[in-house]
């Protein structure tokens, strides 16, 4: 039991506990769906220097079932904040907890793995605490993705944020239009492939593989989610018949949408120790053996034994340099390809971007 103090709302809130290890970015990280059911852990021993602006939310609420830090830091010093942090997570009803030995618990999730955490300012009882936590469903089996995908279909096709001019809104007639089937799907996303000229036809995650192709896309894009893919199997199985029914149209998936992809050709998914959580994770593309500097959120990846299978259809791309997990993968014959990290950043560098260039040219071709 860690006690500390709080900030944001009050209450109480579960969910598991993972360490993030950029050092700022916090905004889009709470709003990040991908954190669902994950209570959010940051290393960097300082948060809310640069409070909360509207702009650089990735989705309309706070995701992250709460936030543990160091120290907060009650008085932001940026041009663009509207408001606190601390007044922002009370508006949103996420609870969080300061002064934590941030460093004990990230060595300790180290070497015990995720686990479930739970953060009151209510009770105060180890045992009924302990209670608590043994009776929460956890995410393992968990569909996460449909408690945070979009109600109905929508479009998106606006550019990223410039200085001074704020997001593009008047781009020029889209190229390309491309189905994004929502897990959890952070708006920059959308952003990066509206600056390549696509138009996103944003659609919920049990939308069918007829319906899909209904839309005469171009291509199809698998977003970013929360949680366990084995609970996305209706995903899976509408993204096996889309490669079936029309096997020359582009396919890109990144994070959950890696992992359905994978379970839809039949591999296997395996639960990490303790995931990664950061904008700094090194990550080699293996046929230039280039190195990029990644951001990444995920608790699951797929089984690397099935590249040595040389009937899996699928050929490694990528690699993870700190833990050798496997981080991409191309189709061997189909135009179908996939990272399990974040190529839009949000927070994070920018290294990746290069991925939505390659599905440009996939659609291209095609």
């Amino acid at each position: 039991m860690l006690p500390g103090w709080n900030f944001g709302a009050e209450g109480e809130t579960i969910g598991e506990v993972v360490f993030h290890t950029g050092m700022t970015g916090y905004q889009e990280i709470l709003t990040d769906p991908s954190y669902h059911g994950q209570m959010v852990m940051m290393t960097y021993p300082q948060i809310g220097n640069t409070g909360i602006n509207l702009d650089d939310l990735e989705s309309k609420k706070v995701w992250a079932e709460g936030f543990v830090v160091r120290e907060y830091i009650d008085f932001p010093s940026n041009f663009r904040s509207k408001m606190t942090l601390s007044e922002y997570l009370k508006k949103e009803g996420v609870v969080g907890i300061e002064g934590i030995d941030t460093r004990f618990l990230t060595r300790h999730i180290r070497s015990q793995g995720s686990m479930p955490g739970i953060i009151s300012t209510e009770d105060f009882k180890p045992e009924s605490l302990l209670a608590k936590l043994k009776a929460d469903r956890g995410i393992i089996g968990i569909d996460l993705a449909i408690e945070v995908t979009c109600s109905r279909p929508y479009d998106f096709y606006q550019g990223s944020w410039q200085l001074g001019t704020g997001y593009k809104k008047n781009l020029p007639e889209p190229s390309f239009k491309v189905v994004a089937m929502d897990f959890g799907i952070k708006t920059n996303i959308l952003r990066k492939l509206s600056d390549r000229g696509i138009l996103a036809r944003v659609v919920p995650a049990k939308t069918t593989a007829e319906q899909i192709l209904s839309e005469k896309p171009d291509g199809v894009f698998l977003s970013n989610g929360p949680g366990d893919p084995a609970g996305c199997d209706y995903a899976a199985d509408a993204i096996r018949k889309i490669s079936e029914q029309k096997p020359e149209l582009p396919v890109f998936g990144i994070c959950l949408g890696h992992e359905i992809l994978g379970m839809a050709f039949g591999a296997d998914i395996e639960k990490l120790k303790f995931g990664h959580h950061g904008a700094n994770h090194p990550v080699m593309e293996l046929s230039s053996r280039k190195v990029e500097i990644t951001s990444q959120n995920h608790c699951f990846a797929v089984k690397p034994e099935y590249f040595e299978d040389t009937r899996f259809p699928f050929r490694l791309t990528h690699k993870n340099l700190n833990d050798q997990t496997v981080e991409g993968m191309e189709h061997k014959s189909l135009p179908i390809f996939s990272v399990q990290y974040h190529p839009e950043a949000s927070p994070g560098p920018r290294d990746s971007d290069y991925l939505y260039d390659h599905f440009v040219e996939l659609m291209e071709e095609k």
